[in-house]
């Protein structure tokens, strides 16, 4: 019995579960990835998968990752993709430069990782509308990191593709892909009856109490059961653990190989590239002879090797692996200089000329350090990384080689490793590094979380760095300092003497007339500049912005409570950001534009934007924003009439807690406190609100809390709570003084109006209605419902009437069914009779289901839409396909009127990619 068959034995469920998604693939897509130990039989059951794909006329590509890969940024991604760089020429434009770019195919630049995700998607998505496609990737924890990230993007998008994605990869790695649409397997040992089997017909010969011990040593590993017979008994001085004595047990096959055999092997088992040609080129240098193909003769009959055409195999990877422990020191570097002499490739030769360096040497360190620039260009930036670290290593003055790797040590903040950029920093305080660059060292290793660990001691440190920067001219650098100081303010609370500090130096170091500088101020002082902020942005709300600067503007305008603002400037931004595929930004500008759309009513952009937004979050890793999402999702959801929205909220509260973030539990508080009222429950409602004026509360936070006084006040009044509510409102009025905050006065008016006495509620109601509602549609609705009631319970039931139609009729077009019924319960109470409210028909529509809906409606096609979105463009298809039964419908041409004009204008930006 060969290694692949016992791969298998014992695997029923899992192939019949692997055979299930290859019959579904034309109507489904699905992606998996099976974990487990080495041996355990991944790579047998992705065989399996790639003959049953075959039998059943299923095009099957293939990549397999490599340790010496890792460092060739798409190279993993390259083969896979390789048979259809043919249809390259139909993608469109954008997209076909950013597969040409990662693929080193030109000389521009990589774009961003996810437009290169979504080109990989078309391009798999255009071929399998042809013929279903299975993608099958083997050792998937060695795939570079780009490689990976666009895989994983892929795979989190297969649900209506006609593609089944397969990986395998071994245990002790993170999860290469990972998603709550990609399924996950372990592989677990054999069971004894499995076992026995196994070695019944692989080792029908051995004697009863070799049998046991080798039962007992393989412990059920497949490959362990095979391998094992063929080793001699082992000694005292044998390798204890099941993964080193499989190693042991190939390694002990090298001694009697010809010496051409062996240095052929070690050649190949050095550049994992598998070209047989390459390697019988390396071997021949080292040798200084030629070598041939027969060489790998003895190598195949002892099960090493396999050889097809032009291919040479290794058996397994702990074969490579043995090959590469076995040989000395010396070897190896005689067989990298080999390597480098005869390889394809300037970054190919270079890493072997490294590799094979034994003291510094500032000439390949140089060369490496181009190599690194080579690959950030194309987007690699864990490729870069590595060679940053490995030029470091061989330069040998103290201070060029602190410089590379602290530059090792930003590449891998960026790439997102934390225990890297500690090795890295670890590495660097032991030379002597001038103050200037440990000032960088610290900014390195604090910079991760936007500020949330240590957040006093981080806020102050960034500071002083800004303030060096500025002083040296580095304008840039101290404005990035000063926005990752001025973030730690928004998401905890850095301290009053830490914001003063802050304060002083972003007015003394930055251009106060720079919208990004504006952004920095609303997060350190949104009250005490308030002033300030809502003039200038108000000033160049109607001039041409870029991308970055529409996105600062648009926060800043949402946390100093000009929300229709802040949705404006953020419309604005989505159309750069999308264009140049920066998911990363754009997840984040479509969370706050939810945020913003959810404070002026404007739910069903709040809750395209949340969804958009969760989606992107996860693709890009920003649990924070991620939470903002959940936050928004679930009181969307409560308010258009779902009755358990706590789920999302306790999700939103947990990574708040994660990172200790009360601007995330701030949020959670808010939300449930709308909900709640929203359901009627004034005391709950008030019991979560109350916590956002607590300076103790892990959830308090100032500016959210001048959000929710409304909200507040509604829920103090209606629950008894009057008195303790009427000092939180005189605080806010105080602040009121100082910042014209749209959201805080429109607050404090209907605080007032409902905290009134008979005789001075008139008034109040009056001024509060007087004031531009226009921008805030649900506010102002709520006003006339409470002015209504109020005129109702006065005995003015004629009065009544009108502003409590006129809250009817928002809240119906908002799709707020909780709060129409209350206008409505409110008339019947005046003596007017209301027809219920029927549902339109968008509203069966899910989030994702109505953005589409509002593109088609705007005319764009399945691929535009798909482009637009991050989607392929048959997932865009599927959707319509759904969409038109629920708004009865049966073409493009209706949507509009289906969704209402309203709805059909769309707000997620115009670039099409």
């Amino acid at each position: 019995m060969d290694t692949a068959t016992a791969g298998l034995v014992g695997r029923d469920p899992e192939i019949d579960a692997l055979d299930r998604l290859l019959r579904d693939v034309r109507h489904r897509g699905a992606a998996v990835l099976v974990r487990g130990e080495a041996g355990i039989g991944k790579s047998a059951l992705l065989d399996h998968v790639c003959g049953a794909a075959a039998e059943r006329g299923l095009r099957v590509l293939a990549t397999t990752g490599v340790e010496s890969e890792t460092t060739l940024p798409f190279a993993g991604l390259h083969q896979l993709a390789r048979p259809l760089l043919g249809r390259l020429p139909a993608l469109p434009a954008p997209q076909r430069r950013a597969l040409k770019a990662a693929f080193g195919m030109t000389d521009d630049a990589a774009p961003e990782l996810f437009l290169i995700g979504l080109a990989a998607l078309t391009l798999i998505s255009d071929s399998a509308a042809d013929q279903p496609v299975v993608l099958v990737i083997d050792d998937a924890h060695w795939l570079d990191r780009p490689s990976a990230d666009v895989l994983g993007f892929v795979a989190r998008r297969l649900e209506s593709e006609a593609v089944v994605m397969v990986a395998a990869q071994r245990d002790g790695f993170p999860p290469a892909l990972a998603g709550p649409a990609v399924g996950e397997h372990r592989l677990e040992r054999l069971d004894r009856r499995s076992a026995e089997d196994v070695l019944a017909r692989r080792a029908p010969q051995l004697e009863p109490a070799d049998r046991r011990r080798l039962l007992a040593e393989a412990a059920g590993n497949p490959l362990a059961l095979v391998e094992l017979p063929l080793e001699r008994a082992r000694d005292d001085g044998a390798p204890l653990t099941l993964t080193a004595r499989l190693e042991h047990a190939f390694a002990a096959r090298l001694p009697g190989l010809p010496d051409a055999t062996r240095d052929l092997l070690l050649v190949a088992a050095l550049e994992d590239e598998g070209d047989l040609g390459e390697a019988l080129a390396a071997a021949s240098t080292l040798r200084g002879d030629e070598v041939t193909a027969d060489a790998l003769t003895s190598a195949v009959e002892v099960g090493l090797v396999a050889a097809d055409g032009g291919k040479l195999t290794f058996r397994h990877p702990l074969v490579r692996h043995a090959i590469r422990q076995r040989a000395t020191l010396a070897e190896r570097q005689r067989a990298h200089i080999a390597l480098a002499g005869t390889l394809r490739g300037t970054d190919r030769q270079i890493w072997h000329r490294a590799a094979a360096a034994d003291a510094p040497d500032d000439a390949v360190a140089a060369e490496l350090e181009d190599a690194a620039a080579r690959a950030q260009r194309r987007g690699g930036v864990a490729a870069a990384q590595a060679a940053l670290e490995r030029a470091a290593r061989l330069t040998a003055d103290p201070a060029e080689r602190a410089r590379r790797y602290l530059r090792a040590a930003e590449l891998a903040f960026e790439w997102g490793r934390p225990d890297v950029v500690d090795r890295l920093l670890r590495q660097t305080a032991v030379l002597d590094v001038p103050a200037r660059e440990r000032a960088r060292m610290t900014v390195i290793r604090e910079g991760f979380e936007e500020g949330i660990r240590d957040v006093r001691a981080g806020t102050r440190m960034l500071t002083d760095v800004a303030a060096a920067a500025a002083v040296d001219g580095r304008a840039d650098q101290a404005l990035g300092f000063l926005r990752a100081a001025a973030l730690r303010c928004w998401w905890a609370e850095p301290g009053a003497e830490a914001r003063a500090h802050l304060l002083e130096v972003v007015e003394r170091a930055l251009d106060p007339d720079d919208v990004l500088v504006l952004e920095v101020l609303s997060y350190v002082a949104p009250f005490d500049r308030g002033a300030l902020l809502h003039e200038r942005l108000r000033a160049v709300a109607d001039g041409p912005l870029d991308t970055a600067r529409a996105q600062a503007a648009g926060e800043a305008a949402s946390v100093v409570g000009d929300f229709p603002l802040a949705v404006g400037f953020l419309t604005s931004a989505l159309t750069g950001l999308r264009g140049d595929g920066r998911l990363g930004l754009l997840g984040r500008a479509l969370a706050v534009q939810a945020w913003s759309a959810l404070n002026v009513g404007r739910f069903d952009l709040a809750a395209t934007a949340a969804d958009e937004a969760a989606r992107l979050s996860a693709d890009s890793a920003q649990p924070l924003m991620g939470a903002v999402a959940l936050v928004v999702q679930s009181v969307v959801a409560a308010v258009c009439g779902a009755e358990d929205v706590e789920e999302g909220l306790a999700e939103a509260a947990r990574l708040g807690l994660q990172v200790d973030s009360n601007a995330v539990l701030a949020g959670v508080q808010f939300a449930r406190g709308m909900v709640a009222l929203d359901q009627g429950l004034h005391q709950a409602a008030w019991d979560q609100l109350v916590r956002l004026s607590d300076p103790a509360d892990p959830a308090h936070h100032p500016v959210v809390r001048s959000f929710a006084v409304g909200d507040l006040v509604e829920a103090a009044v209606h629950s008894g709570h009057r008195a303790e509510v009427e000092p939180m409102v005189a605080d806010l009025e105080a602040i009121a003084a100082r910042t014209p905050s749209p959201v805080l006065h429109i607050g404090l008016r209907y605080g007032r109006a409902l905290l009134a006495s008979e005789d001075e509620a008139e008034e109040l109601f009056a001024a509060a209605l007087a004031a531009d509602l226009g921008p805030w549609p649900f506010a102002r609705a709520r006003l006339q419902l409470a002015h209504g009631a109020w005129l109702r319970r006065c005995r003015r039931a004629a009065e009544s009437r009108a502003p409590l139609r006129a809250a009817r009729d928002t809240f119906d077009a908002l799709g707020a069914a909780a709060w129409g019924d209350r206008a409505r319960q409110e008339l019947r109470a005046s003596g007017e009779q209301s027809r219920p409210r029927t549902p339109e028909a968008r509203e069966q529509l899910s989030p994702q289901e109505l953005l589409i809906a509002q593109l088609a409606a705007e005319g764009l096609t399945n691929r535009e839409i798909g482009a637009r979105l991050y989607l392929s463009h048959r997932t865009v298809g599927t959707h319509l396909h759904r969409i038109f039964p629920k708004l009865g419908i049966t073409s493009r041409v209706a949507l509009r009127a289906a969704i209402g004009p309203e709805a059909a204008r769309s707000t997620v930006g115009a670039t099409v990619i």
